[in-house]
């Protein structure tokens, strides 16, 4: 299966075409920055930076941030096409999809934890200590996506097997 998606028209495209990788490539840029940027944004205010931001306008941020998803999901879909069966067996690579699935998952949890109680967390003034054990979590979690997926681009096929 993997040999054949990787013999495929369009994998040949994209790694023949001279914009195939490249507009690929700058998309997954476009949303990782988004993604990483919109969470540290939404942490630091939880942390007490930004204080003109109210804690519940932080929720409108957030479909930003799945739009920036969901753009990650297709660009990186579409580059792991090219070369699959050297990123199935790539330490990194395999690192860095664990831990987007991970911190998807962490910040739907944290989406549905400040709409939750940010009017609690506004009215008392601070965030509560799960709110802030998530900023740790999903600050700690992505970055080290942004980590791994510069080892994989960096250090090549890392194998696993």
């Amino acid at each position: 299966m993997l040999a054949w998606l990787e013999s495929s028209q369009y994998s040949v495209w994209m790694r023949g075409e001279l914009w195939g990788w490249p507009l690929a490539l700058t998309v997954h840029a476009l949303g990782t920055a988004l993604v990483i940027g919109f969470i540290v944004i939404i942490d630091l205010r939880l942390l007490g930076l930004f204080e003109a931001i109210p804690y519940t306008s932080l929720n409108r941020l957030f479909p930003v941030l799945w739009g920036a998803l969901v753009l990650q999901f297709l660009s990186g879909f579409a580059l792991w096409m090219t070369k699959p069966t050297q990123y199935v067996t790539d330490g990194a690579f395999v690192l860095k999809v664990s831990l987007v699935v991970v911190g998807t998952i962490l910040t739907l949890y944290f989406y549905a934890t400040i709409k939750r109680e940010a009017a609690s967390w506004e009215a008392a003034g601070a965030v509560s200590s799960r709110g802030v054990k998530f900023v740790a979590a999903t600050l700690l979690v992505w970055c080290s996506v942004l980590i791994a997926g510069r080892l994989t681009a960096h250090l090549g096929s890392i194998y696993i097997g």
